[in-house]
C-alpha cells in the first residue's frame, strides 16, 4: 500500500507538472509575446498566482472531481492511480504536441472511465458539469462578440494597450530583494501597458490553479488516503515546476501561434476567460480555462468582422502592424475580418484535441480499470 502510495503521489506530481506548462501558456503566452515579461518571470509569477487559486477557491474543484462524480464516496488507491496514469500520459501528449488541452476535461473524462469500470458514476453530476462545459464557452462568445460588435472602438480609444517592443518593466533582485527597474526611454504608456498585461496574466494563472489543482490530486482525495490540504501542496509544487520547465511550447503557441490579437484585444478575452473560470471553480465547477478563452477569441474576431460589414466608416485597427490607438495611419482598404483576428487552423487544432482528449482519458481509464482492478 505504501509503495501505491508513493507511486499515486509521483503520477500526481507528473500531472502537475503537464498541468503547469499547460497552464502558463494560456496565462501568459499573451504577454510573452508582447515581451511584457521573460519566461522566468512568467514562472514565478505562475507559481504565485496558481498557489492563491488553488488554496483559496480551488478547494471546491477538488472536492467535485474527487468526491461527487464516482458513485461510491471513497473509491480505492489502485483506481486512483488509474486515473492519474491516463490523465498523465493524456497531458504529456497535448505538451508534446505544444497544445494547450483542457486538463479538467481531461481529468473528469478520466474518473468517470474509471467509474463506468467499477463503483459507477453519479451522472446527475456529470450532467451538470457537461452543461456548464456547454454554457460557460457560449457566455465567452456571446460577450467577447457583443464587446467586438459595439464596445471594441470605444475600449481601444479609451484604454488602448500598446505592446511595446522591449522590456520596459524589468524585476532586479538586490541585497535579496525585488525591486522594479523601468528600462531608459520607454514610455509611460509602455509601462502602463506592460503592469496591465501582468495583471491580467496574473489573474489568470489564479483561475488556472483555481480550477486545476483538482486535476493532479483530486484522485488521492477520493481514495481517502491524502488529506486535502497535503494534497493542495503537492498539486501546486508541481504546477509550479511545471511553468518553469515544460511551459515554453505553450507559451509560444498562445504567444504567437493562435491568434494575431492586438493587446487590448488580447486583455479583453484574458478577462472574460478568466472571469468564467473563477466563476464557476467557486461553483466547484471544473471549468477549462483555455477553452472560455478561445472561444473568447473567436467571438471578438465574429463580433469584429460583423461590425466591419455593417457600418461604412472604418473600424479602428485589428492587427499588431496597425496599433489600437492609431498612432500611424493606418490601411482601411478593407474592414477586419474574424481571419485577421485569429488563425483558423490553429484554433480548429486546438478544438479538435480538447474534444479528443477527455475521450481518449476516458476509454484508457475504462480499459485499465476493467483489466486490472
Amino acid at each position: 500500500m505504501n509503495d501505491l502510495l508513493i507511486g499515486g503521489v509521483f503520477l500526481a506530481t507528473f500531472v502537475g507538472i503537464n498541468i503547469g506548462g499547460s497552464s502558463t501558456g494560456v496565462a501568459f503566452g499573451p504577454a510573452i509575446g508582447a515581451n511584457a515579461v521573460t519566461r522566468v518571470g512568467a514562472g514565478v509569477l505562475m507559481s504565485v498566482s496558481a498557489i492563491i487559486g488553488g488554496w483559496t477557491v480551488g478547494r471546491n474543484v477538488v472536492t467535485t472531481v474527487g468526491n461527487d462524480i464516482v458513485a461510491a464516496p471513497v473509491f480505492s488507491l489502485s483506481a486512483g492511480f488509474v486515473v492519474l496514469a491516463c490523465i498523465g500520459m493524456t497531458l504529456l501528449v497535448a505538451n508534446v504536441l505544444g497544445i494547450p488541452t483542457s486538463t479538467s476535461m481531461v481529468a473528469v473524462g478520466a474518473m468517470v472511465g474509471m467509474g463506468i469500470g467499477s463503483v459507477g458514476v453519479k451522472w446527475e453530476v456529470l450532467v451538470r458539469i457537461a452543461r456548464w462545459w456547454i454554457v460557460a464557452p457560449v457566455i465567452a462568445f456571446g460577450t467577447a462578440a457583443a464587446i467586438g460588435r459595439w464596445k471594441y472602438d470605444e475600449i481601444a480609444a479609451r484604454v488602448g494597450v500598446t505592446e511595446p517592443t522591449t522590456s520596459p518593466v524589468t524585476l532586479d533582485w538586490t541585497d535579496g530583494k525585488p525591486r522594479l527597474q523601468v528600462a531608459d526611454g520607454a514610455t509611460r504608456s509602455d509601462v502602463v501597458s506592460t503592469v496591465l498585461l501582468l495583471v491580467i496574466a496574473c489573474y489568470m494563472g489564479f483561475s488556472a490553479g483555481a480550477s486545476n489543482v483538482a486535476n493532479a490530486v483530486a484522485p488521492l482525495v477520493g481514495s481517502g488516503v491524502v488529506s486535502l490540504d497535503i494534497a493542495l501542496l503537492v498539486a501546486v509544487g508541481a504546477i509550479s515546476f511545471g511553468a518553469f520547465t515544460i511551459a515554453r511550447r505553450t507559451m509560444a503557441t498562445v504567444g504567437s501561434d493562435l491568434t494575431d490579437l492586438p493587446m487590448t484585444a488580447a486583455v479583453v478575452v484574458a478577462v472574460i476567460g478568466a472571469t468564467i473560470t473563477t466563476g464557476l471553480s467557486y461553483l466547484g465547477i471544473p471549468a477549462s480555462l483555455a477553452l472560455s478563452t478561445v472561444t473568447a477569441i473567436i467571438g471578438l474576431g465574429w463580433g469584429r468582422a460583423q461590425r466591419g460589414k455593417s457600418r461604412v466608416a472604418p473600424s479602428p485597427p485589428a492587427t499588431r502592424e496597425e496599433t489600437v490607438r492609431c498612432e500611424k495611419p493606418p490601411s482601411y482598404a478593407v474592414h477586419p475580418s474574424a481571419v485577421t483576428l485569429f488563425r483558423g487552423s490553429m484554433v480548429a487544432r486546438v478544438l479538435a484535441v480538447w474534444m479528443i482528449a477527455p475521450l481518449a482519458a476516458g476509454t484508457a481509464a475504462l480499459a485499465l480499470t476493467v483489466s486490472v482492478l
